[in-house]
């Protein structure tokens, strides 16, 4: 095959759902709640998820919490529900946690209770062990003493039942029991070291089991082929038997695919590749040369959705082919028609591991809010919350964090209406929550008269 000089690589960031960005952000409806629902996943799994909700009508009474797998047989028999917590300082804002006992896709259904009846919500969750915790100094330390006092212990109870168990008070052990207890002793010792020998290599074996089970992504190679074309091929790792060829149309596309420049993020592409075979193929635009990181959005059939990652370099500029479809490019200060989107934020600072809402208006040249705002892929917009040095990439919608077909497979009964929308305002709002400080770029795309406009914001968190 002849391809044209780039190069790609692979990242190791952790990149299920998002990269870098492991909570979870939904806004939706548990019936006839309005729900703002956060979970905070496990790091290790077993492990617990923290989950908190926010429940912006007055009338809900409790709200209630359910782990169970996303699709499967597990997914019919719920556990006992786990009831949450509500703030002594603010009544619409529930905690509680969650055992995630297992790797794989998961879902919390939150049901709600109140004046207004009842409703359930599904959010999926990605369940997947990304690192394994080492035991604190102080706790190995105790645990190191304890282990040495019962086992000095347990060779000296035998010592001295054999050597004095059989006399009668005050009466002297003889040299024969005393020769029998250091042997019996000694056997008892080497039994003990054996034991203990015996637990460390199970402990060992099991953390190394332990260590070849956590969450491996997709890789992703790719090559420039004649004529601008970009081709994908997704690398499996293998990890719990997954498949690279099972995904599910997301907004009607199989990948949706973020090629933004380095390093100042100025210019964005949002593209959907095509699969063929078990490649993804893209007729590239017009690109000028230069570095650029790829982000490919994918959602397995069981749900769990997943980020590739890799860089591109490309020597020279590409001619291109002209976008279509879906797909979008957007340069900062740049526009089609001379409309723009705003960032719609007052002057306090943005924290991070707190769950905001992010507010961006479509304007006309004019600035005034559009008139004729279009859905985009079915949503009012889509942004990307990408840190500067590559190290966080999040795709979000109006409803959050969560992709769509996920969302669809948690909520089969809601899945007609999951892209319908109470009129077309010229704004979106989209839930989410920084992972950590830093420098971001927030790169926010909306439509209107059949022109997707992109907006592309800086922003420090701290």
């Amino acid at each position: 095959m002849n391809r044209r000089s780039a190069t790609l690589f692979l990242l190791a960031a952790t990149a299920f759902a998002h990269v870098g960005s492991p909570d979870i952000f939904l806004e939706g409806s548990a019936g006839p709640y309005p729900v703002f629902v956060t979970i905070r996943p496990p790091m290790v799994i077993p492990g617990v998820a923290e989950i908190e909700i926010r429940c912006s009508s007055p009338e809900v009474s409790q709200i209630r919490v359910t782990p169970t797998p996303l699709t499967g047989a597990g997914a019919k028999f719920a556990p006992t529900p786990d009831l949450m917590q509500r703030s002594n300082l603010d009544p619409q804002f529930f905690t509680g946690s969650l055992w995630m006992m297992a790797p794989g896709s998961w879902q919390v259904r939150v049901e709600a209770d109140g004046a207004k009846g009842s409703g359930q919500l599904s959010v999926p969750v990605p369940a997947v062990a990304t690192q394994t915790k080492p035991m604190q100094t102080a706790m190995a330390a105790i645990l190191l003493v304890m282990t040495l006092v019962l086992a000095l212990g347990v060779v000296s109870i035998v010592g001295a039942s054999v050597r004095e168990g059989s006399l009668a008070g005050g009466e002297p052990a003889t040299g024969r029991s005393r020769n029998r207890a250091r042997i019996l002793m000694g056997a008892t010792a080497a039994l003990v070291v054996f034991i203990l020998w015996a637990g460390d290599r199970w402990w060992i074996a099991e953390a190394s089991s332990y260590s070849a089970n956590l969450y491996k992504p997709l890789g992703m190679t790719a090559a420039i082929e004649p004529g601008d074309k970009l081709v994908l091929t997704i690398e499996n790792s293998k990890w719990l038997r997954r498949r690279n060829d099972d995904f599910l149309p997301d907004h009607g596309h199989l990948m949706h695919l973020y090629v933004i420049a380095e390093p100042d993020a100025n210019r964005a592409w949002h593209l959907h590749p095509d699969l063929s075979g078990s490649t993804f193929v893209e007729n590239l635009p017009p690109m000028p040369a230069g570095r650029y990181k790829l982000y490919g959005d994918v959602v397995h059939a069981d749900g769990l959705a997943e980020t590739m990652v890799a860089e591109l370099n490309l020597p020279h500029d590409l001619a291109g082919t002209a976008l279509r479809g879906d797909d979008a490019a957007g340069v900062r200060g740049e526009s089609p028609d001379g409309a723009h989107i705003e960032w719609v934020r007052d002057a306090s600072p943005i924290k991070s591991r707190q769950a905001s809402i992010f507010k961006f208006r479509l304007v006309d040249k004019n600035g005034k809010p559009v008139e004729d705002e279009e859905l985009y892929m079915g949503m009012l917009g889509h942004a990307a919350f990408v840190k500067n040095d590559g190290s966080v990439f999040a795709h979000v919608h109006p409803s959050g964090s969560v992709p769509m077909a996920a969302l669809a497979l948690a909520n089969p009964s809601q899945a007609e209406h999951m892209h319908m929308q109470p009129g077309l305002p010229p704004e979106a709002d989209f839930p989410y929550g920084f992972p950590s400080p830093g420098n971001y770029r927030v790169i926010v795309q909306m439509k209107h008269a059949g022109i997707v406009e992109t907006g592309i914001f800086d922003t420090v968190v701290e």
